[in-house]
């Protein structure tokens, strides 16, 4: 068995969907493995959906790998962990190929995207380019993974160190749960999605409640504070925090959020209690770290 079919096993598979669900955090899982091996990780913290995915068993798949630098530096070069990257695919037989995204405005987000050469049905996973995945399931589609590295981040967050036992056993330092949880109430709460809303910020948002984690609002604040959200100074107390939450459960659209987290979520009988009093519920349970 190759590592590859190992890192699928744990998946049940049963459609196209789901296979490029699965290979896609596959893909992730070799991509942190590359980091690893350039020291990524003594300088930046893996957080956002993804890690919430991978390290801590959030149940939905996620698109994207979002890190963090430790300490702010805009000079940061995200290219020089590119070599590394590409030498774990290639040792797997995979052939990628990665490339910064040209920057059109003064952001301090450094993104690049990791793209598989070859089509999925061309993969085959019992060779050096991954053939026949799944009986019956077949696609044109293109693999591409996008991820992302805040050069200037808030900071005010603690890390632990995460371990991973495929493709070998690795490290992943990744903010904490109390921390991953501000940042993605920050996103909740002031994404710039227009008419548009973001059911994965909803789906997460009900797993942290639900699982007891405390939000560390300290980190929030910061958050708020870098974004233009909370003036320097102001304290953000939870009443404050609350009436803020509460506001955006009032112009809540359900129905499109249900629609655009569904195809990340396997069992989606879990949407059937949705509804802005859940959700409203769900906000006077929040628990915050001291």
């Amino acid at each position: 068995m190759t590592i590859i079919e190992q890192m699928l096993n744990k998946y049940a598979i049963q459609s196209e969907d789901e296979l490029l669900n699965a290979l896609k955090e596959v893909f992730q899982e070799i991509t942190l493995l590359g980091l690893y091996r350039g020291g990524f990780f003594e300088k930046a913290a893996f957080y956002g959906g993804t890690a919430l995915r991978i390290l801590y068993g959030l149940n939905r798949f996620s698109e994207d790998l979002d890190f963090t630098l430790l300490e702010k530096n805009p000079d940061f070069a995200i290219e020089k962990y590119f070599l590394h990257v590409k030498d774990e695919f290639e040792a797997l037989g995979i052939s990628i190929t990665l490339s910064k995204k040209t920057k059109v405005s003064s952001s301090t987000i450094e993104s690049a995207f990791l793209k598989n050469d070859t089509s999925i049905h061309t993969l085959n996973i019992q060779a050096n380019n991954l053939d026949t995945i799944l009986n019956g399931v077949h696609s044109g589609k293109r693999l591409k993974i996008k991820f992302e590295v805040d050069t200037n981040p808030p900071l005010k967050f603690q890390t632990e160190s995460k371990t991973l036992l495929l493709p070998i056993t690795f490290t992943v330092k990744s903010m904490t749960l109390p921390n991953l949880y501000a940042g993605k109430m920050h996103a909740l709460l002031f994404r710039n999605w227009q008419t548009r809303v973001k059911g994965r910020d909803w789906y997460d948002f009900e797993w942290y409640v639900k699982n007891s984690i405390k939000l560390n609002l300290s980190h929030l604040a910061e958050r708020m504070v870098e974004s233009g959200h909370l003036k320097k100074g102001t304290l953000l107390t939870k009443e404050l925090f609350k009436t803020l939450l509460d506001k955006k459960i009032d112009t809540l659209h359900v129905e499109n959020a249900i629609s655009e987290v569904k195809p990340f979520i396997k069992d989606t009988s879990v949407f059937d209690f949705w509804s802005k009093d859940y959700f409203r519920l769900l906000a006077e349970k929040i628990e915050f770290s001291d």
